[in-house]
């Protein structure tokens, strides 16, 4: 059976046909769903380049394919293209198709439309929240508040009418977009971590920090990651007499904005803007080298980069949104937005050796949660129950996928 899954990921194509992502969601990723399904179709957009991006990593091969859709950025370019999209859809799916939309997603919400139409079964996959994306400070645009109701309404219309739902988050997603009675719901993160990810042991307690090294790690696409706030935040941590550094892991459209924030408040020499990284041992390696994770979002679903943090045993500081209070303590949570207040943590956190070790040793053990071979029990038992709802009559070809407990 092939699975149709939707995406809002955004890849290339070279004229070879070969499709690459420089920003996640590679071939690995999609061979999760192949642990159950025969072939994966990846509906996403797709821009067309002459030649490989440097450091890209191949998305099609060995039973995975991408449907291309026409590549655009935010939603002015959407609705230029959205004639072109909606046509790109029709020829995604056939019959007997299993399908998995990942939300909230334009392109899924275009096929969630056809879906209800021909009373098809599909899944969700809740990956974020557009509750928070267009929150207060979250988002400048006049029409902020309609398209917060207008998208969160929307959300939970499609969570009401899928046959299952699997959230990235073990309770808040699930409290603000809940399932149908009867449906099949899990919980578990797209997050990849081997065995590798993780460190031995936690970080013991040191000498009080003078010299603090930070580092956050997300695109800069869009100010949901609210970098600008932990800008703001810099010039108080020296202030308080904190020798601190940053330096940010991810690249994007609003880089030039937040570089020319770093010379109006004179922080030449302590921010350091290290562009898109590999995933891996790349992004490793500065996780090791820092002193604490800073994660100031302005949204987030289950934030991956928290976790993978976590996993190398890194103290961190968070906001409260999305999931992230179901990883951090609150004490090492403050609101989105409030660059006193992650100052004001990040100078407690890391004045206190007792506590930093503390930390250290709470985000290794919680990390541990989202193990792969924990993960995947959750994944792969997800997956046969959309295969089961697909194909009620052949359910004999999924082994234990009958009597499977979900959620």
């Amino acid at each position: 059976m092939r699975l149709v899954v939707s995406t809002e990921q955004r890849y290339v194509r070279t004229p070879d046909g070969r499709v690459w992502t420089t920003t996640g969601a590679a071939n690995a990723f999609w061979q999760r769903y192949r642990t159950v399904f025969d072939h994966v179709r990846v509906v996403a957009r797709v821009q067309e380049r002459t030649g490989r991006p440097p450091e890209a990593q191949r998305v099609d091969g060995d039973g995975v394919e991408v449907h291309a859709v026409p590549h655009y950025v935010g939603p002015l370019q959407y609705l230029r293209s959205l004639r072109r999209v909606r046509a790109a859809l029709r020829s995604c799916l056939a019959p007997g198709d299993a399908v998995l939309l990942r939300v909230p997603s334009a392109i899924g919400s275009l096929l969630h439309r056809r879906l209800r139409r021909s009373r098809r079964a599909f899944a969700l996959e809740v990956v974020g929240d557009p509750h928070d994306v267009f929150a207060p400070g979250a988002l400048r645009h006049p029409l902020r508040p309609v398209l917060r109701s207008w998208f969160t309404a929307r959300l939970r219309a499609q969570c009401r009418s899928a046959s299952a739902v699997a959230y990235v988050t073990e309770r808040a997603l699930q409290a603000r977009y809940p399932a149908a009675t009867g449906a099949v719901t899990a919980a578990y993160s797209s997050i990849q971590l081997d065995p590798d990810a993780f460190v031995d042991r936690p970080r013991p307690a040191g000498a009080p920090k003078v010299a603090v090294r930070l580092v956050s790690v997300g695109s800069l696409e869009t100010p949901y990651k609210g970098i600008d706030t932990l800008v703001e935040a810099l010039p108080m941590l020296v202030r308080a007499g904190l020798e601190a550094h940053l330096v940010h892991l991810g690249d994007g459209r609003c880089r030039a904005g937040l570089e020319r924030l770093v010379r109006d408040r004179r922080l030449g020499g302590r921010v350091a803007f290290a562009g898109a990284v590999p995933s891996g041992p790349a992004v490793r390696r500065y996780l090791d080298d820092a002193d604490l994770f800073v994660l100031p979002s302005r949204t987030e679903g289950l934030p991956r980069a928290l976790i993978e943090a976590m996993a190398r045993a890194l103290p961190a500081i968070g906001t409260r949104v999305g999931g992230t209070p179901e990883l951090l303590s609150g004490a090492h949570l403050v609101p989105p937005g409030d660059p006193v207040a992650l100052a004001y943590a990040i100078t407690a956190l890391v004045a206190d050796p007792r506590a930093m070790a503390a930390a250290s040793a709470r985000n290794l053990a919680r990390a541990g949660h989202y193990a792969a071979d924990a993960l995947e029990r959750r994944r792969t038992g997800f997956y046969r129950a959309l295969r089961v709802l697909t194909a009620p009559d052949r359910v004999e070809e999924v082994v234990g996928g009958a009597d499977q407990t979900f959620g």
